[in-house]
């Protein structure tokens, strides 16, 4: 678990001095995470969710919508203390799991992977490409850091994304997701020592 930070401040925050601050991924069915989000937000409990524009069809018109990218999915940055206390409450909020030697584990994101994966998805870029873990092949892919432009030092894998003509930087969440930026000039990127 790589959590940076610590809680210290129990006052009015439910926090345990000394437990660590990580991010947690989360699942939300039923179409709720932006409202989980909103409730996230007036407990002052950081999270995010990816979000981008899509065309769709209401009443008939074609109307741009800012929507979740990845159906269910939300990352909340907290202590695990304050999490179950707020997940008490909002019993449709389940952690996302992965099995680690026959044992169910809460898949917690390492803070600098957090990081990239929030500054590419925050850009305004349409050429984004949200993926799944099993959809990529991380196996052939180098590992690059970009340089310049609007993605300026992001560092991803260089690897080739299924049903795209060229190559994409992808960075990863571990058992999670991850996001293919547009294409990026050859001479801005530099590739990173494995």
């Amino acid at each position: 678990m790589e959590c940076k930070e610590r809680a210290e401040n129990i006052e009015n925050e439910g926090l345990i001095i000394g437990e660590p601050v990580c991010w947690y991924a989360m699942s939300v069915p039923y179409n709720r995470v932006l409202k989980v989000k909103d409730m996230l937000d007036s407990e002052r409990i950081e999270c995010f969710v990816p979000m981008r524009y899509e065309v769709r069809t209401v009443r008939g018109h074609k109307t741009r919508l800012y929507v979740p990218a990845v159906s269910n999915l939300l990352f909340v940055h907290t202590t695990d203390s304050r999490l179950k206390m707020f997940k008490q409450t909002t019993t449709f909020l389940q952690y996302l799991v992965r099995r680690v030697d026959g044992v169910s584990r809460k898949i917690v994101v390492p803070d600098a992977q957090m990081e990239q994966f929030i500054r590419v998805s925050r850009t305004s870029d349409d050429g984004l490409v949200y993926l799944k873990p099993e959809e990529i092949n991380l196996g052939k892919g180098t590992r690059v850091r970009i340089l310049g432009g609007v993605f300026d030092g992001v560092e991803g894998l260089f690897l080739k994304v299924k049903g795209r003509r060229s190559r994409r930087v992808v960075v990863l969440v571990d058992h999670v997701s991850a996001v293919a930026v547009s294409e990026v000039s050859p001479d801005l990127i530099e590739v990173l020592d494995s």
